[in-house]
């Protein structure tokens, strides 16, 4: 809602439609506004889940810091994910793990004074891209607040479409949370983003049965929804989304 809203919600409306609808709580997208943000929430009775920060590895600077240490205090007890892209240099480049595993061991020292934990987030196009380095680099960092994200779409964008499964099994020990949303398989990686991110009511992969599987690893973290590049009015796909949220949940728990 912060990116693609035909309404243009403030973060108080952005607050109270999430709340009528019947969402938890809500992700943040960088660290400006956040006090506003948790006022809002705060207001609704709704959960900050996540909000996010970049590490360019190409640069010795690290404008994010003076800002985090600004944050964090306001994140204290709330139980809060800091999710982190790193770009700077090309997919995996093993140049880049001498840079990326001091300042993430620093970001998470920093964070775990408040009770925040940190999530590495693969993203299409970085430096980090896949589950598998994600998986990698947080055992390298070894900080017990330290795992990843999985994200459905950019794992869908970016890796062949395997047994998931095989993918999360050994992962879990790492994995923090989840976010899903309807697509559309191809069956190898594809870069058609208005097949990848979809309202969960729509699309062709198997949304029921990843659930299940992580129910069955044992995965008891939250779920984002991915809403990226999906036009209009956020009222309409959201409700479509909660909706099908429901069904999916009705159908885990009757088994």
């Amino acid at each position: 809602m912060d990116t693609h809203d035909a309404k243009k919600r403030s973060l108080q409306e952005q607050a109270e439609l999430l709340k009528e609808l019947g969402f938890d709580g809500a992700g943040h997208v960088g660290l400006d506004n956040v006090a506003e943000r948790l006022r809002t929430l705060d207001e609704a009775g709704l959960k900050l889940f996540l909000l996010g920060l970049r590490i360019d590895l190409a640069s010795q600077d690290r404008p994010y810091l003076s800002q985090l240490k600004e944050v964090l205090p306001l994140l204290k007890g709330r139980d809060v994910a800091l999710y982190v892209t790193i770009g700077g240099m090309k997919p995996a480049d093993p140049a880049g793990e001498a840079v990326a595993v001091p300042r993430l061991r620093e970001i998470a020292d920093l964070a775990r004074e408040s009770g925040v934990r940190v999530v590495l987030y693969p993203h299409t196009g970085d430096w980090l891209v896949h589950v598998g380095h994600a998986v990698e680099l947080s055992k390298r960092v070894d900080r017990p607040n330290l795992g990843f994200i999985f994200n459905l779409c950019h794992w869908l964008r970016n890796e062949e479409q395997i047994d998931w499964k095989a993918l999360l099994e050994p992962a879990m020990p790492y994995l923090f949370v989840v976010s899903i949303n309807g697509a559309d398989v191809a069956g190898k990686p594809d870069p058609d983003w208005s097949r990848l991110i979809q309202p969960l009511d729509q699309g062709t992969f198997d949304i029921y049965a990843l659930l299940k599987t992580l129910r069955e690893l044992g995965y008891t973290g939250p779920f984002a929804l991915m809403c990226y590049g999906i036009g209009g009015d956020a009222r309409e796909h959201l409700t479509r989304s909660i909706a099908q949220w429901r069904k999916l949940g009705e159908r885990l728990t009757s088994r």
